[in-house]
């Protein structure tokens, strides 16, 4: 699964390396947690590349209820493209989820877990793969959007501390993970783990896993 990540850096800089139109005002947080409004890509119906704030937790655009968001942070991989709260999203509304890095809780018996901080060997951000969908208010009209992360099985690194990790997809597969033209086929092949060569963890406080901390000491590295 993805709970928590981090998404820090100058604005500009983000709004570059994902080659975005804008960038929506978002101060850097080192605790990123499940119904935060966050900077998330999609395309845009004339081709462009944007970001804007959405709200982490899918709300299918049939349910009756958003509450439903709270459960639905992540999609599984393996399901995705079937399941109802998600495929239609997986094949029309896909989005790119910046990210510096994120978090994973490892068991360890007789321990409470320990997290882990995950990111790209280039420090570079990265780019989650999601789904993101509106839904309408029936009682005041208002559109509410949001997002998923989709996860997949462990890489060689991750193996040892989690079973399950984000989409991470490369930046020659952002346009065509963004593009709702790309073949099925074409979209299933980059629903896999990222190479274990090109990502580094190591181990952080425990206070990460309260989310009312945030600061950018939660990503440095502990005994």
């Amino acid at each position: 699964m993805c709970g928590r990540y981090v998404l820090e850096g100058n604005p500009g800089r983000l709004q570059d390396h994902f080659g975005t139109a804008h960038w929506p005002a978002f101060e850097s947080s080192w605790n990123i947690a499940p119904s935060a409004q966050v900077p998330i890509i999609r395309q845009a119906p004339d081709g462009r590349r944007v970001a804007d704030l959405l709200r982490w937790g899918l709300v299918p655009h049939w349910s009756n209820d958003p509450a439903i968001g709270a459960k639905l942070n992540n999609a599984r991989g393996e399901t995705v493209a079937e399941k109802p709260s998600f495929r239609a999203a997986y094949r029309r509304r896909r989005c790119l989820v910046p990210a510096s890095g994120y978090y994973e809780w490892q068991a360890v018996p007789g321990e409470s877990k320990q997290p882990w901080y995950i990111r790209l060997c280039s420090a570079e951000p990265l780019a989650m793969g999601g789904l993101w969908e509106s839904w309408v208010d029936p009682d005041s009209g208002e559109i509410l959007r949001t997002f998923c992360v989709i996860t997949v099985g462990p890489n060689q690194l991750m193996a040892p501390i989690h079973d399950r990790m984000p989409v991470i997809l490369a930046p020659d597969q952002w346009a065509a993970w963004l593009s709702p033209e790309t073949e099925s086929g074409a979209v299933a092949a980059m629903v896999v783990p990222a190479p274990a060569e090109a990502m580094a963890a190591w181990k952080v406080s425990r206070r990460v896993s309260r989310a009312s901390e945030n600061d950018a000491n939660l990503v440095e590295a502990v005994a």
